[in-house]
């Protein structure tokens, strides 16, 4: 699925919002569901649009609408993160700045509320790009970020999303985190589960993808890109995804485009999604769209990848691209109106 917008003119700002791609299909989203969804997209795009509308950076409207979603428990980011085979929510954020390709980013993080402001946090107070673990943990302590207790992540739904995989996988179920609520408890209903079985009316458990991204365009033209994710139910060994992963998961540049990605890591990490799409409109000279796509439609699609991006330009050009059944999906720009989107067939 393509998406592509040009203005005659550059329009003054711009802003592109996803909250994941899978097999999101009509049939899977009951009605309050899809409204619940649709109105997370529209309050996060429009919460970027006011930080530009403000004069504020790129970089400050994707942080800004970055950290709604990392509260929202609606998406697999913060506070509604899946949790690993150990029980445990590890959390991965990147950044990056189009007008000096400076970028920041952290993996496995565990008690930092909102990763993506670590990860700028890394790119403009430290001298290094990537943190990880108990390190990046470390460098939190140093800055003045919010600090919460692990178990502030806990989500029932997530929770017993872990319990099912692993029974799947005939693997051990950890003890329930310190400060997570008595078991029992109903799971939030208008979260849309992916562990679900084949037969269950929910969809499968690898075929839908909660990281969220955000890229922007701002006044001075210059362009930016993040992303968040909590990664995968189940993973284990430490695995790490796209999403902190400069270039595979977020890439921005002003001397061709700015990229945010969701899907299947391991096959992001492999084509290096998001650069590999701006090298294309920077040395080859494709439009936006037909990039994304060529990326997407075509050489993920080819090694059997799933997932799907969104994207934008310094002239202020906007992109999506999926090869899944649905993204959660926003756009608005000056002059433009707000499009939200979920399934293939919405514009």
């Amino acid at each position: 699925m393509a998406m592509s917008t040009a203005a005659d003119a550059r329009p003054k700002w711009a802003l592109v919002v996803h909250g994941g791609a899978g097999v999101i299909e009509r049939k899977h989203l009951k009605p309050e569901q899809e409204t619940a969804y649709r109105d997370a997209m529209a309050r996060v795009a429009e919460a970027g649009a006011e930080v530009l509308k403000r004069g504020g950076s790129a970089l400050d409207a994707v942080e800004a609408a970055i950290r709604l979603l990392e509260d929202d428990p609606l998406f697999n980011a913060g506070r509604g993160a899946v949790f690993t085979a150990e029980g445990r929510n590890e959390l991965d954020a990147s950044i990056m700045d189009g007008s000096n390709v400076k970028a920041g980013a952290v993996a496995g993080v565990t008690t930092v509320r909102h990763p993506i402001s670590l990860a700028r946090a890394v790119m403009e107070r430290s001298p290094h790009v990537f943190l990880v673990g108990d390190g990046a943990e470390t460098f939190a302590g140093t800055q003045d970020l919010e600090r919460v207790e692990p178990g502030y992540f806990f989500t029932e739904r997530r929770w017993q999303g872990l319990e099912r995989e692993l029974k799947r996988q005939g693997l051990p179920i950890p003890p329930r985190p310190a400060g997570a609520p008595p078991p029992g408890q109903a799971a939030a209903d208008l979260a849309h589960d992916e562990d679900g079985g084949r037969n269950s009316g929910l969809i499968d458990l690898n075929k839908k993808f909660g990281t969220v991204g955000v890229v922007a365009l701002d006044a001075n033209g210059d362009v930016a890109a993040g992303a968040s994710t909590g990664g995968t139910t189940a993973k284990r060994w430490g695995r790490v995804g796209d999403s902190p992963i400069i270039g595979a998961g977020a890439y921005a540049s002003n001397r061709s485009c700015a990229v945010s990605a969701t899907g299947t890591g391991e096959f992001f990490i492999r084509l290096t999604v998001a650069r590999e799409i701006c090298a294309l409109v920077e040395h080859k000279g494709m439009s936006l769209q037909a990039a994304a796509d060529q990326v997407i439609q075509k050489d993920l699609t080819a090694l059997q990848g799933d997932g799907g991006v969104i994207a934008i330009a310094p002239d202020g050009d906007m992109a999506w691209s999926f090869n899944t059944s649905g993204m959660y999906r926003a756009r608005i720009a000056d002059g433009q109106p707000l499009v939200v989107g979920i399934y293939k067939d919405d514009p």
